[in-house]
């Protein structure tokens, strides 16, 4: 395994510890991570930070950031949509949001192997997992939120559904290792996985703008093989600059630093691994002085914006290098090879 300071490109100097390093010194005293130094923190994008932290072997600092996410979980399993300062900013409760911890739980385990970790988080995971599948609809898509007076948005999103496919996968391959059958699960599982790949239009298409809704079902397993292929091929000009990166929505020339590197660990996954790596070598150098990453730039006048240094920004793009460079034992995570279904192949 490569030492984790190494330089991943030749021309590039990511130093995945001091990016790791970057996300730790944005945690307060209590283990809540912001997105940047006054701001937000919602729960989605603090599991992703827990794994930039666990990549760059800051494992104190991923376990108080779970631990301030159990400080925070709602009765009926869920979280609010944001927090300031920990205190709730928008009572939304989202359904993909409430299921992510599954995943940063599972990349842990792969990372550091401590079954107690899973034992610990066991019982807030199970209570996500089923604020989520109590949204689920006849036809298998998941309802992305309740609204702050607790009713249901019948609205399905596509990237929220998707990740919720990738949690359920992570969840029941912690249920295997602790030796714990969650049948209900996998039936929410493959009414997902059906919803996904053969009504992918139940989602809300508005929602298209985005370049998650592109790649996501891709990144989280449930699209593979020549779905896959045809999906990535066919709007692949649609959100990407070439030689720059991927758009975060279609129809604004902003390039974002997260969704392409989120649009290498999808690629990775499907075994597309040159042109990941492309695609990693156009955003590799987006550095600040103190070599941590942009959140976005605008293109073709290359103006940086926002100007903050973002936590989760930086976390995926170490999720990317280590799909790329295998960086920890977490490397596969997103890897479709390296799943038999809801199975995990170490």
């Amino acid at each position: 395994m490569r030492p984790i300071n190494a330089t991943l490109h030749p021309n590039s100097s990511l130093d995945p510890g001091s990016v790791a390093g970057m996300i730790a010194g944005l945690q307060r005293e209590n283990g809540d991570i912001p997105w940047h130094a006054g701001g937000k923190t919602d729960p989605w994008d603090l599991v992703e930070s827990v794994m930039g932290l666990n990549i760059g072997g800051l494992h104190d600092q991923a376990m108080a950031a779970l631990d301030w996410l159990v400080t925070r979980q709602n009765e009926d399993g869920s979280w609010y949509s944001s927090y300031m300062d920990s205190v709730p900013e928008d009572r939304t409760t989202e359904s993909h949001m409430a299921c992510y911890l599954a995943v940063g739980l599972f990349h842990q385990f792969l990372i550091k192997g401590d079954k107690a970790d899973l034992e610990k988080f066991w019982s807030v995971m199970s209570k996500g997992i089923a604020f989520a599948l109590a949204l689920q609809a006849p036809t298998g898509e998941i309802y992305w939120a309740k609204s702050p007076a607790g009713k249901v948005d019948p609205m399905s999103l596509l990237a929220g559904s998707s990740s919720i496919f990738m949690s359920l996968k992570c969840a029941l391959a912690i249920a295997g290792i602790l030796g714990r059958e969650r049948p209900e699960w996998e039936d929410a599982l493959k009414h997902l996985d059906r919803s996904i790949r053969e009504n992918i239009f139940t989602y809300n298409v508005s929602k298209s703008r985005f370049s998650m809704y592109w790649f996501y079902p891709i990144l989280s397993g449930a699209l593979q093989g020549r779905r896959a292929k045809a999906r990535i091929d066919r709007y692949w000009h649609k959100y990407v600059i070439e030689g720059q990166g991927c758009r975060c929505v279609s129809d604004q020339p902003w390039v974002t630093i997260a969704e392409t590197a989120e649009l290498v660990l999808a690629l990775h996954a499907m075994g597309r691994h040159q042109k990941a790596g492309i695609v990693f070598s156009w955003i590799h150098n987006r550095v600040f002085e103190d070599q941590t990453f942009w959140c976005g730039y605008t293109y073709p006048d290359m103006v940086i914006w926002p100007e903050e240094k973002i936590s989760w920004t930086n976390a995926v793009v170490l999720m990317a290098a280590d799909a790329l460079y295998r960086l920890t034992p977490g490397a596969r995570l997103f890897d479709h090879d390296a799943w038999d279904g809801s199975i995990f192949k170490y």
